[in-house]
């Protein structure tokens, strides 16, 4: 299942464009950022509703109603947590709406990850799997060769540039790419944290601002490391996908730009 509905897609859909654009240098590259751009097309609904229910659970902060639930049951936790599904379910709202974009970004990563070493071929066992997942309409003696050079990298080994001295921990070079890859996975998480702190009677929302902040950590760190690791063709996705998230929420005009800033106390959210 994982071969039908993952990996053999991705894999026609990348040679797909790549045929289409003409196979020449450069071209390979532009077709994982076209890639990138239609899979950021067909997951729109999910990463709008991100952005409908981290806007919601910060409007519901200042909610009378709920901050009158709040002081009223602030001692019983099971029936404040009844009124808290109860307030949650009239008015719509997902918790983990915020989470779920980035939870289903894994699978991507992993298809596209094998979907790319495969398309390179580098041994024959690695042609004859590639001829086993290529669709019949794709015209394979037109895309196959690869031509994985773009800009200054290969895409199917590791980004670094050369450096003048060896460095242990840096057998591909300085690693540009991974260094793009965690300032743009930051900056994105952040954009979306809450303005304002959660309060702490509400236990969903507190619990999904410390996975945030908990992500806002650990995603850069992780990704950095995958692009550090990992073909380079998975940075150029991982970068042009994190743009197209900023400006996403950025057009919303709630991104909340002064979280960018360690330490920042003005957590006053962008106005439309």
């Amino acid at each position: 299942m994982w071969q039908t509905l993952i990996i053999q897609p991705m894999v026609n859909l990348l040679l797909w464009i790549y045929d289409i654009l003409g196979h020449g240098p450069q071209m390979f590259g532009v077709a994982i950022i076209l890639f990138t751009i239609v899979v950021r097309l067909i997951t729109w609904p999910l990463n709008a509703s991100q952005v409908k229910g981290a806007q919601a659970m910060q409007e519901l902060q200042s909610d009378k109603e709920w901050q009158d639930i709040q002081k009223k049951y602030a001692k019983d936790r099971e029936k404040l947590a009844q009124e808290q599904m109860r307030i949650y379910k009239e008015r719509g709202i997902n918790p983990f709406a915020s989470c779920l974009p980035t939870l289903i970004q894994f699978p991507i990563i992993i298809g596209l990850y094998q979907a790319i070493i495969r398309a390179m071929a580098a041994t024959p066992l690695d042609m004859l799997n590639l001829a086993r997942t290529i669709y019949p309409f794709q015209n394979v003696s037109n895309i196959i060769p690869l031509n994985s050079a773009f800009l200054w990298m290969n895409l199917g080994r590791p980004e670094g540039i050369p450096l003048p001295f060896e460095v242990s921990f840096l057998p591909n070079g300085f690693p540009l790419l991974a260094l793009v890859v965690a300032l743009t996975t930051y900056i994105q998480t952040k954009l979306t944290m809450p303005a304002t702190p959660p309060n702490p009677n509400d236990q969903a929302a507190a619990q999904t601002a410390a996975m945030t902040s908990s992500m806002a950590i650990y995603m850069p760190l992780m990704l950095g490391w995958f692009a550090l690791t990992f073909p380079s063709g998975i940075s150029v996705y991982f970068i042009t996908s994190n743009l197209l998230g900023i400006l996403q929420y950025a057009a919303t005009g709630r991104a909340n730009w002064s979280n960018l800033i360690p330490g920042s106390k003005n957590n006053t959210p962008a106005k439309k």
